[in-house]
């Protein structure tokens, strides 16, 4: 499947990092849609800055919504820092996670900022109690993305494809809400997130690379190529029997 192809299909791909040059390479292709990072990401990308590297992030990113994440524990702190990140630039979504570390929800804090018109992407959700609360809050005037780990879901051995129709369904009466497709483990779950009508799948910049030069490969080409690696591989090693 080339790019073009997957520029196709009806979810929108964010690409999902902390490398700059990943981002910036990304950034320029039709099919990615937006982009978004999170502490952890930039911590593993060596980050040391995180506003030097935000900013050096929005450079780059004009015209395409991304999103960055608070990263206080504490409720007062989180709100400036979320009002700092949406004065960075006008195609900022502040994340906002839906606990602190102590499991206190942040609704109270998301129904403040959204009616305060902060673009906002709530993260780290995993259940339908979890989906229900944050509509109940967001402001239906201000773009919001509610982002659904499946994923993560999946990890615990549950199928997450439930729970991502039943959240498409109730933030169906918000239209500028958009469910996102969060934790994608591998190029399936672009399919699957679109099968659920999700609005956006966010994806790690690996896996945007397979999905290139993978999506849409003949099984027998692919079977082959598998073959070749395996032979390539005993002959640079040089085993023997």
């Amino acid at each position: 499947m080339s790019s073009s192809s997957l520029e196709q299909l009806p979810v929108k791909i964010f690409a999902d990092g902390a490398d700059l040059e990943g981002i910036a390479a990304l950034y320029k292709k039709p099919f990615i849609r937006g982009l978004t990072t999170n502490p952890t990401l930039m911590r593993k990308a060596g980050i040391g800055d995180y506003e030097a590297f935000a900013k050096s992030v929005l450079e780059i990113v004009k015209d395409k919504p991304i999103s960055f994440e608070v990263f206080s524990d504490e409720f007062p702190e989180m709100h400036r820092q979320a009002l700092k990140i949406r004065a960075w630039q006008s195609n900022v979504y502040v994340k906002i996670p839906i606990t602190n570390t102590r499991g206190d929800s942040s609704i109270p804090l998301i129904r403040e900022l959204a009616a305060d018109g902060v673009q906002l992407n709530i993260t780290a959700v995993l259940t339908r109690a979890q989906v229900e609360a944050v509509v109940e809050v967001l402001n239906p005037a201000i773009p919001t993305v509610l982002s659904v780990f499946a994923g993560r879901v999946a990890d615990t051995g549950v199928d997450p494809m439930p729970l991502m129709r039943d959240a498409r369904r109730t933030l169906s009466s918000l239209p500028r809400a958009e469910l996102l497709w969060a934790s994608v483990r591998e190029v399936l779950n672009i399919f699957q997130a679109a099968e659920c009508h999700c609005q956006i799948v966010t994806v790690p910049h690996d896996i945007l690379g397979k999905a290139i030069t993978l999506c849409g490969m003949d099984l027998s080409d692919l079977s082959l190529d598998t073959v070749k690696m395996f032979h390539a591989d005993a002959l640079n090693a040089g085993f023997c029997l």
